[in-house]
């Protein structure tokens, strides 16, 4: 009974054998690679890897760019679009010599090979990611506040990859994340967002008024924009109390004038003046018409 049982479990290996090696004749072997991530300055050169056997007359190689729609970028022994004029195959690698922010995204190569199993197939995949260093800031500085209301200063860049940080700057000096750590902000009350780039202040003074500019900064550089300068002035109440009492004493000299125009019947006489003009105008009719209308009636 043992005999029998050992000999049916190598028939059923044997068979499963027979069933592999046939899969692999018919419909070839795959064999994906690690997946890998290379990151690269735009403007600047990168190398795309794939990581397989030495090349052989009979290997065929094919780069694709995967995404929503998937594009060759290594077809037929040849580069393919825009990569035709600013890369250059290294054996089964590829060589961008001026790598863009739009060449970011996840690549795949292709080689596929006969073998004695077969077409031999093997895959590697590369994520290419593209830093940007930022551009120039727009910074939003307002050019006068009065002091005890909040002011907020505002700036952003769109181009930096990954996203920057920011930085503001009051003339010339570094404002720190918490005021209370330095001498030159103690009588500021501010909230910087190193992440959004926003400086808001609680209760601007005067002493706040300066030139102000911010400096964007990522991993690969930074950029600032030009300064701008904010003038902190204090309310003026004096200046508010004269001019109300100047339209104050405006408004009564008017009405004064109004009630000195009704005594005098100014506003009477211009009355009966347009009654008089309107009566004149009247047509009147003569004795001739009179009697004339008197016999019609009859």
């Amino acid at each position: 009974m043992a005999r029998g049982s050992s000999h049916r479990l190598l028939l059923l290996l044997l068979r499963y054998l027979v069933v592999a090696l046939g899969y692999h004749k018919a419909y070839g072997l795959s064999a994906p690679k690690d997946h890998q991530v290379v990151t690269a300055i735009e403007y600047q050169e990168v190398i795309l890897a794939c990581k397989t056997p030495k090349k052989t007359i009979s290997s065929r190689l094919e780069w694709k760019k995967l995404g929503r729609s998937v594009s060759f970028v290594y077809y037929q022994q040849a580069l393919q679009g825009d990569f035709k004029d600013r890369a250059e195959m290294i054996d089964f690698s590829i060589r961008i010599k001026n790598v863009t922010r739009s060449d970011a995204g996840k690549y795949r190569c292709e080689v596929s090979a006969p073998s004695e199993q077969g077409q031999n197939l093997e895959e590697d995949t590369v994520t290419l990611e593209v830093l940007v260093a930022p551009a120039v800031p727009s910074c939003e500085v307002p050019t006068s506040a009065l002091s005890g209301t909040v002011v907020e200063l505002r700036c952003q860049d769109k181009e930096g990859i990954p996203a920057p940080e920011y930085t503001w700057f009051k003339d010339g000096n570094r404002l720190l994340g918490n005021p209370k750590l330095g001498s030159q902000s103690s009588n500021s009350s501010y909230t910087m967002n190193t992440k959004s780039g926003t400086l808001q202040f609680n209760t601007v003074s005067k002493l706040d008024s300066g030139e102000y500019f911010c400096e964007a900064q990522n991993s690969v550089g930074y950029s600032r924009c030009p300064g701008k300068r904010m003038q902190v002035d204090d309310l003026n109440i004096s200046g508010i109390i004269a001019a109300v009492v100047v339209v104050a004493l405006v408004i009564s000299v008017c009405g004064l004038g109004v009630c000195y125009a009704q005594r005098k019947g100014y506003f009477s006489k211009e009355t009966s003046f347009q009654k008089g003009s309107s009566s004149s105008k009247a047509p009147t009719m003569s004795e001739n018409d009179f009697k004339h209308t008197k016999s019609f009636i009859i």
